[in-house]
């Protein structure tokens, strides 16, 4: 990819944030972030995008991590914004055509930010826990078929959203929350027997547990830095287009 510039998007139920990055995923700009538009249907979000980044200089391709599931550049699920006009939305293609027509890929978030984190040896797991709770899982490097973990049930009728997103956190108190990180581990690793598990997204930094050696904290840069992967296998760069 030589000195490709890619524009590196990470949408997040409270926060959207975009900054450029290099072939090897390097941010070479400030990155910027904006309030999630609350409603979002995608119009908005789409809008709120186009506002965010256009301070940034030129780039030749964008790189989309969405929290839900996704395929094939449409958005399949968007479970922060219960809209049926999210259903097979084509996010990846939108966002090419609204930003002069530079090539953009899109990814699950959670798998946005393994890709920048991950040893590419042995069953991983990425964990993100943010406005709710995301999860990416990699095979010797590999991006295994997306689980929305989520929505599963993890205590009573409570979801990994409920359980551990920020809702939670600011219902529990850190304490008491922490315990709840923990346990999600516990499970987490039964389930999957993972080699080794990374933690991302805006509240990791708030994970004060003692955590196993086989558990890292990431930054949630992560989430930006892993769309050089994304684009890793792309050829030559083409000419800057704004």
């Amino acid at each position: 990819m030589g000195a490709a510039r890619i524009l590196g998007i990470d949408i997040g139920g409270t926060y959207l944030k975009a900054a450029l990055i290099d072939a090897r995923g390097r941010m070479v700009t400030d990155k910027l972030r904006v309030r999630t538009p609350d409603p979002c249907p995608p119009a908005v979000m789409v809008d709120a995008l186009v506002r965010l980044v256009k301070p940034l200089p030129p780039f030749e391709c964008i790189a989309i991590g969405f929290p839900g599931v996704v395929r094939a550049g449409r958005v399949l699920t968007a479970p922060h914004w219960q809209s049926r006009h999210w259903t097979n939305f084509e996010l990846a293609k939108t966002l090419s055509r609204r930003l002069g027509g530079a090539p953009a890929r899109l990814i699950n978030d959670a798998e946005m930010q393994g890709l920048a984190v991950i040893r590419g040896s042995g069953l991983e797991l990425v964990l993100t826990l943010g406005t709710g709770a995301g999860t990416g899982l990699f095979r010797d490097g590999d991006i295994m078929p997306h689980m929305e973990l989520a929505h599963h049930p993890i205590h009573g009728n409570m979801t990994y959203n409920d359980y551990v997103g920020d809702a939670a956190l600011k219902h529990c108190g850190r304490k008491r929350w922490n315990r709840r990180v923990e346990r999600t581990i516990g499970i987490l690793e039964s389930l999957l027997h993972y080699d080794h598990l990374f933690i991302g997204g805006g509240n990791a930094r708030k994970v004060s547990l003692q955590l196993p050696r086989n558990v890292t904290l990431v930054s949630n840069d992560a989430g930006i830095e892993g769309g050089a992967v994304l684009w890793r296998e792309r050829a030559a760069p083409r000419p800057a287009r704004r």
